[in-house]
């Protein structure tokens, strides 16, 4: 029952962390469906993310005094689908990393929203030592989402995911 914002905030954490744990095992797979290497390298790097991740918020329910555990992301289960599906399409290579950009930046912006009510909810109970875990993992899912970003757009001097997969 939510009673008030500290239980929201134990809700959230409790949310945060299935998503989280659901994501460690839907990470690798993404990692070896694509193809480009700097995707590769991007959803291995925040595999380990990810980890600190879970650790981080099973450290925010310990100083709230309550378990992460208990409770399903049914959003998260969600996501991870469609990126199975897209893992398991048969598709031109370029266009499924295009695919799987796609993807994961939807858990990333998933996982941005979270992050940042969760942490102001903290902020709003005076858990300092919680919104500051809370803030230093949504500053780490910002940037994986600007890595993508950059991914399918491309550098400089490179052309970008999304140019490659474009039709001659």
């Amino acid at each position: 029952m939510l009673n008030n914002l500290t239980d929201l905030l134990v809700h959230e954490i409790r949310d945060l962390y299935s998503a989280e744990t659901q994501l460690l095992e839907a990470l690798p797979k993404m990692e070896m469906a694509a193809t480009d290497a700097d995707l590769k390298t991007a959803f291995h790097d925040h595999l380990n993310e990810t980890k600190d991740h879970v650790d981080r918020l099973a450290e925010a329910a310990q100083i709230l005094g309550v378990e992460p555990t208990g409770q399903t992301c049914e959003a998260m289960k969600g996501l991870i689908r469609e990126s199975s599906e897209t893992i398991d399409e048969l598709a031109n290579p370029t266009v499924k990393d295009a695919a799987l950009i796609a993807a994961a930046q939807r858990v990333e912006h998933y996982e941005i929203a979270a992050y940042g009510s969760a942490a102001c909810f903290a902020d709003a109970v005076d858990a300092n030592d919680v919104k500051k875990l809370l803030g230093k993992t949504l500053d780490e899912e910002k940037s994986a989402d600007d890595k993508l970003t950059h991914i399918a757009t491309g550098g400089l001097f490179s052309k970008g995911i999304n140019q490659e997969a474009m039709p001659n």
